[in-house]
């Protein structure tokens, strides 16, 4: 994608999470909110410096939460005292053993947990980030389906490096991150 064309469909963000049946989650057929925003992998930072200015910027119509998966799965490492332990699990037990260590200590339990805020209100958008960074870690279809129940109430944006067809993720666009039917694409 052309850096023009990142940008002018990041602007149309602002506009589709300011309507009001986008933040009531109507017109979903009952399914959580849960839309994606697909990207180019290559356009990484100007995503990641769009989000940063848009939620630097408040809005009476909206409030954003933003989660980055990435720094979440980080969290969790220090608050169970593994993260300097890590390069040593990797040599002495191999990548497999490594990740799946890190699988079960990083549950998509934990990430929920970590997730959490209080209170959840009419005009909260959770914008979901770190996608790409926290693979093989954690899978965005893992996390989604973890979501829903906690995040009914709420849209959820997930930024993803990718793309999505209205039924498959596709990560950096090399990998199949399996099925989610739930999904909208958010333009």
């Amino acid at each position: 994608m052309k850096v023009a064309n990142i940008k002018q469909n990041l602007d149309k963000i602002k506009e589709r999470i300011s309507n009001a049946d986008f933040l009531s989650n109507k017109g979903l057929a009952n399914e959580v909110g849960i839309h994606v925003f697909c990207y180019d992998p290559a356009d990484e930072l100007i995503v990641r410096e769009y989000i940063d200015r848009f939620i630097e910027t408040p809005s009476d119509d909206y409030r954003i939460i933003v989660r980055n998966l990435y720094k979440i799965f980080l969290e969790i490492l220090e608050d169970e005292d593994v993260i300097d332990a890590i390069p040593n699990l990797e040599d002495d037990e191999g990548k497999e053993s490594l990740l799946e260590t890190l699988h079960n200590i990083a549950s998509p339990e934990a990430f929920l947990a970590k997730m959490k805020y209080e209170p959840v209100k009419y005009g909260d958008v959770l914008f979901l980030t770190g996608v790409g960074e926290v693979f093989p870690f954690m899978r965005a279809h893992v996390m989604l389906e973890t979501m829903q129940e906690a995040f009914a109430k709420i849209p959820i944006v997930m930024f993803y490096p990718g793309s999505f067809n209205g039924q498959d993720l596709h990560l950096f666009n090399r990998f199949f991150d399996d099925h989610h039917y739930r999904a909208f694409n958010l333009l």
